[in-house]
């Protein structure tokens, strides 16, 4: 069974039957496991032997200590060649990446085992990137109940030789050929400075969608009656998609690079301070996903491996594979984003408060992109409340599915006004003094834990899903139904 399938599968048990239940089911897995052993000795004794961890660890506090405390042997053996294998060195760096992985999958339950954890992840950068560890991180040690783990420093092979190596670099003689010797040469960078093009790995398909604008028309001859028109029409853009599996997918729409000026004019109604002073920027092209994070998008990400934090797999109140996630906070977003750049080896993150505004209006300088005002016909707000000329409408009073009104903005995002609040990147400042001109985060070096959130949500009144409109809250806070994200997404030739 697939190891991912596996942790999916438990996790659902878990949740279904009680815990109890699962240390039942557990228990009947370690006895069929040592059956399975008794009776082929010898034969798939590695899958067996991570069969039976991943039961121990549902199994109590002693079992799972007892299960951290065998990985820990394997891992000790193996990295010191002391086991009862005889491998090569391609042969143990193959059981270290297997020890590893399962640990990281396992890691759910292994949180009281912090130096297992943190050892397996330095040790898979050893596998991977080692020439990114610093000497600090080499020197670590972590003890895991008597044993004490230290890097695998035979991992590092000849890209510790070559750094250590200042001036004469000696190169064993191999048997049948000459001496190796040393020749230098020169590398050539080539730099692409057309930012309209994208990686090859990122296949751009057109896709068309349904534009809404409203008109405020007085639709009498003393002009005292307001009739709201809503036209449609319909636009091409780009995207790509991101397969999760089982079916699921992620649509990241291309942003086309270019200016606009960020923020409201004092003029326009119910617009707030923190929104000035209005400033021009300038936006480089990137992606944008065409919808809020779904569940069932955000539970596809979330039994990937763990990267820094453990996420819920459902964490939301109002269910539906095709609403959006909310009670997540911005740490659990950018847990999201880490596994997903993981996954796909794109670089996932939040976008940036000035991507998200540009993003919204599309072009547009009226406090919606539908125009001068709203309606729930298009959007899931608190429509007791109006805006401007706009009409009274629904209160929904949950969140909605997000392909829900089939109208997106002119870029083809949809949702960019209420349904859930959608964090951003950037630490929360109380006005635009200051702020960056180049579409970049807004970050801070001080202890300042708020970040922004922005387009309002269904529970918030028209004025707080205005284009321009944002928010500050803690970063931890996830325990709102009305809290969700989106992901944005830097084209490869900007890493």
């Amino acid at each position: 069974m697939d190891t991912h399938v596996r942790a999916y599968l438990l996790e659902e048990m878990k949740q279904e039957c009680g815990e109890q239940r699962m240390q039942e089911v557990a228990q009947v897995l370690i006895s069929y496991v040592s059956y399975l052993s008794r009776l082929n000795p010898g034969r798939r004794q590695q899958e067996l032997e991570a069969q039976r961890w991943a039961a121990m660890v549902y199994l109590g506090d002693e079992k799972c200590q007892e299960a951290a405390q065998e990985i820990a042997k394997r891992l000790l053996e193996t990295s010191s060649g002391t086991g009862s294998e005889n491998r090569s060195e391609s042969g143990i760096r193959a059981e270290l990446a297997r020890l590893t992985r399962i640990t990281q999958e396992l890691s759910p339950q292994l949180q009281k085992e912090p130096a297992l954890l943190e050892y397996a992840k330095l040790t898979q950068q050893m596998l991977r990137t080692p020439e990114t560890l610093t000497q600090e991180e080499l020197s670590r040690s972590f003890r895991v109940g008597g044993m004490e783990l230290k890097p695998a420093h035979r991992l590092l092979g000849s890209v510790q030789a070559v750094a250590e190596s200042s001036a004469t670099l000696r190169v064993a003689r191999l048997e049948g050929f000459p001496l190796i010797q040393t020749f230098e040469f020169e590398v050539a960078t080539v730099a692409i400075e057309d930012e309209t093009k994208t990686s090859p790995n990122i296949n751009l398909q057109p896709f068309e969608f349904e534009v809404a604008t409203i008109e405020l028309k007085q639709s009498d001859w003393l002009r005292r009656k307001t009739e709201l028109i809503v036209k449609r029409r319909r636009q091409q853009a780009q995207c790509f998609i991101e397969k999760l599996g089982n079916r699921v997918q992620l649509e990241m729409v291309q942003i086309p690079g270019g200016n606009f000026k960020m923020g409201a004019p004092r003029n326009e109604k119910d617009s707030r301070d923190n929104e000035r002073p209005q400033h021009q920027v300038t936006v480089p092209t990137f992606f944008m996903g065409k919808y809020p994070v779904t569940q069932a998008q955000w539970q596809a990400v979330a039994y990937l491996p763990q990267v820094n934090r453990e996420l819920k797999a459902d964490p939301s109140e109002f269910k539906g594979e095709n609403r959006p996630v909310e009670q997540v906070s911005w740490y659990d977003a950018v847990e999201f984003c880490d596994r997903l750049s993981q996954y796909t080896g794109k670089p996932y993150r939040l976008p940036s408060e000035a991507e998200w505004e540009y993003s919204c209006r599309a072009g547009t300088t009226t406090p919606f992109h539908f125009g001068e005002t709203i309606t729930s016909d298009l959007a899931n707000y608190n429509a007791d409340y109006t805006y401007g000329a706009g009409p009274k409408g629904i209160h929904r009073e949950e969140t909605t599915t997000v392909d829900s009104f089939g109208v997106a903005n002119p870029f083809g995002l949809y949702n960019m006004h209420g349904n859930v609040w959608e964090l951003c990147a950037d630490h929360w400042h109380g006005n635009y003094e200051g702020a960056p001109t180049n579409g970049s985060a807004w970050l801070d070096n001080n202890d300042n834990d708020n970040r922004i959130r922005r387009g309002g949500s269904w529970r918030n009144s028209p004025e707080v899903c205005r284009s321009a409109f944002r928010f500050g809250s803690d970063a931890g806070v996830r325990n709102l139904n009305s809290f969700g994200f989106r992901v944005a997404c830097s084209p490869a030739y900007t890493q």
